[in-house]
């Protein structure tokens, strides 16, 4: 047996230099769909047994991908599971260090050469394993991804659509109380929300909310509601303003049905014995409940108010009324506690929100120093001190249909500067001319920028400037030059973030870069300034 503690530890540690910048990966290795032929087993990482991805050697001659050997060695050196796992495991060379790892660029070079193809289904793309990590992977239109909400496969050009329009569990907001759903509950939600607009039957006003509609019921001058006599005959239905109308002029027709119904309930008071049913109560009485006593019990009984029966009536009704007082406290108490657990639910609901919103601002503030960084960060990895600048244009076809069609006609360089304290300046070029050169030459012009130390500096700006169309094969070099109208507003000190352009609309002409120019290779073009810095 080999004890390994001991080994670990002492491994630990050393000293465990970071990777450098241009070997660091955040991507596992290369999935073995991709190769057109079969894949050999040294091309394969013995982490994550995929195709290696910026291939690192370790000691023991074992490879791994960048990333798959960051991952392993994150809290120092382990053993070699692949030198176990073939019974070769020797404690001097077994453990994997990056201290003593390297990168293996032939193996690398072997694996950027093979063949590859895309593993999508629909896409044709094929070419070496180094084009397809460079300019393929990731941006396949026919790559399908899963929608986070709803796990459902979609394809990547497809995505936004999916997210906006298709996708069943994404979330919206009610457009009428702003509370937020899931789509497929959207007709649910409409028959709850608070803030739906109903429409009223009776009157046809529009856009009455749920919440206020039956108070609008009630006051609608043109809604129906049966007559308050209707329990005793009355079958009258009238709009509610006419209430008490219909109640003035129909004040004799709603006695007689009062004085119909006091007759049956004195015709059943006063019965000789036969089953009857009181209407309003649901009781019944029958012969049993007569009186056996004769005229003398009866008269005895009626000056004591009622008969049996009646007695038993009153009692059932004094029970039926102490249950339903019962049901009422009862209720009552019930709709008190869920009061206070409402009152309660609101409150944490808004202090939830207080939260939200103060981690919304918090986090937009995040997005924008992040922002802010990301530009400062774009300006120093371009930025020069020496008052030369080489501003190197790639992608110039597409450029300069995007300037034809309109939709850039123009494009900003980085910054560049005279010193560390001194001029803040940039190029402007339009590839499609501007002015007299619209459509004939490139325009290249010089600007002015506001700088943090402009205050400092001599005022108008007055140095030559030299611009350059570089010729690439470093023969005959397009070069136009010129010393700042120190009248010309463009030249004095700016009082907004650049001042107005000025140079050459005639720079360049554009037959210069057709066909095999020598100015324009690999659809890239490189444009140079350079500023004297006499006198400063």
């Amino acid at each position: 047996m080999i004890s390994t503690a001991g080994t670990v530890g002492k491994w630990k540690a050393m000293a465990r230099p970071s990777l450098p910048s241009s070997l660091d990966s955040t991507l596992p290795g290369i999935s073995r769909e991709v190769l057109s032929v079969s894949m050999e087993p040294k091309y394969q990482c013995q982490q994550c047994k995929e195709i290696l991805r910026k291939p690192f050697q370790a000691q023991c001659g074992h490879r791994f991908c960048v990333f798959c050997f960051k991952q392993l060695t994150s809290l120092g050196p382990i053993p070699c599971e692949a030198c176990r796992a073939e019974g070769i495991f020797e404690e001097a060379t077994s453990m994997l260090n990056i201290a003593v790892a390297f990168p293996d660029n032939a193996a690398r070079r072997e694996i950027d050469s093979l063949p590859a193809k895309c593993p999508n289904d629909g896409c044709s793309w094929s070419g070496t394993l180094k084009e397809y990590e460079g300019q393929h992977e990731g941006r396949c239109d026919f790559e399908r991804v899963k929608c986070e909400a709803c796990q459902a496969l979609i394809l990547v050009s497809e995505k936004d659509r999916h997210n906006e329009r298709e996708c069943e569990a994404r979330t919206l907001n009610c457009k009428y109380c702003k509370v937020t759903f899931i789509f497929k509950e959207i007709k649910a939600h409409d028959e709850i929300c608070q803030k739906f607009p109903m429409q009223c039957k009776d009157c046809g006003k529009k856009k009455i909310p749920r919440e206020k509609f039956q108070e609008h019921i009630k006051s609608c001058a043109k809604s129906k509601s049966a007559c308050q006599f209707s329990e005793i005959g009355c079958r009258a239905v009238v709009d509610s303003g006419k209430q008490q109308e219909h109640e003035q002029t129909s004040m004799t027709e709603h006695l007689r049905l009062m004085l119909a119904v006091l007759s049956s309930v004195r015709q059943r008071a006063e019965g000789t014995g036969e089953w009857q049913e009181d209407s309003g109560l649901g009781l019944y009485r029958g012969p049993e409940d007569a009186s056996p006593l004769g005229a003398h019990a009866a008269g005895h009984n009626a000056g004591r108010g009622g008969g049996p029966g009646v007695q038993q009536k009153v009692t059932a009704l004094e029970n039926i009324v102490c249950v339903l007082n019962r049901e009422v406290e009862r209720s009552a108490l019930t709709l008190e506690a869920l009061s206070r657990q409402h009152r309660l639910d609101q409150e944490k609901i808004e202090s939830l929100s207080n939260k939200v919103r103060q981690l919304e601002r918090t986090l937009t503030m995040r997005d924008l120093q992040l922002a802010e960084s990301e530009q400062s960060l774009r300006e120093l990895q371009f930025c020069t001190y020496d008052g030369v600048f080489i501003w190197k244009i790639a992608d110039f076809s597409r450029r300069r249909q995007d300037a034809v069609g309109g939709r850039a006609p123009a494009m900003f360089s980085p910054a560049f500067y005279s010193s560390k304290y001194g001029y803040k300046m940039c190029l402007r070029l339009y590839l499609n001319g501007d002015g007299t050169g619209r459509g004939t030459h490139l325009s290249l012009f010089f600007v002015v920028m506001r700088g943090k130390y402009d205050a400092l500096l001599k005022w108008p700006f007055s140095q030559k400037v030299t611009l350059m169309l570089l010729d690439q094969n470093n023969r005959e070099h397009i070069i136009d030059a010129f010393r700042p109208d120190v009248s010309s507003t463009s030249f004095q000190r700016p009082i907004s973030e650049m001042n107005i352009a000025s140079g050459c609309p005639l720079f360049c002409p554009l037959a210069k870069l057709a066909g095999k120019s020598s100015y324009l290779r690999d659809d890239t073009i490189f444009i140079k300034a350079i500023v004297d810095l006499t006198g400063l």
